[in-house]
């Protein structure tokens, strides 16, 4: 028996690409989400087309039958999945301290913290990296 993801998960990558689509457009035709795609992603149509069903089945979007096609549009805001996505990346990976995510992408932003001598080797960008 197959377990269905519930409209509290995150949706995998795909589906959130699928919703991204969705969320820019306001609605679209499974032939306009494939078409977005195509830059990045050469998914048939009907893998497309499976993918929104998923996201209707979950009542993340929403759709709405016109002529011989669906019309899809978003039921959930992007903003509350962004909340969603960094909660659970805050209780995975920070021990649910938003401090500790805040301090390390202070870390992260630093540029002496990725390569303290990239680039020129003069007296300069030493002093630059160590402070």
């Amino acid at each position: 028996m197959s377990r269905h993801p519930s409209r509290d998960e995150l949706p995998p990558p795909l589906e959130l690409e699928c919703l991204s689509v969705l969320w820019r457009l306001g609605s679209a035709s499974v032939a306009q989400v494939r078409e977005a795609l195509l830059p990045s992603r050469a998914l048939a149509y009907t893998t497309v087309m499976t993918i929104l069903d998923r996201l209707a089945k979950r009542n993340l979007v929403a759709r709405q039958k016109i002529g011989r096609s669906f019309q899809y549009q978003p039921t959930v805001e992007q903003e509350l999945l962004r909340r969603k996505a960094v909660l659970q990346l805050v209780n995975r990976l920070f021990d649910g301290s938003p401090e500790e995510l805040r301090s390390f992408l202070e870390m992260e932003a630093t540029p002496a913290a990725h390569a303290p001598f990239e680039g020129s080797h003069d007296r300069g960008s030493l002093d630059a990296a160590l402070l």
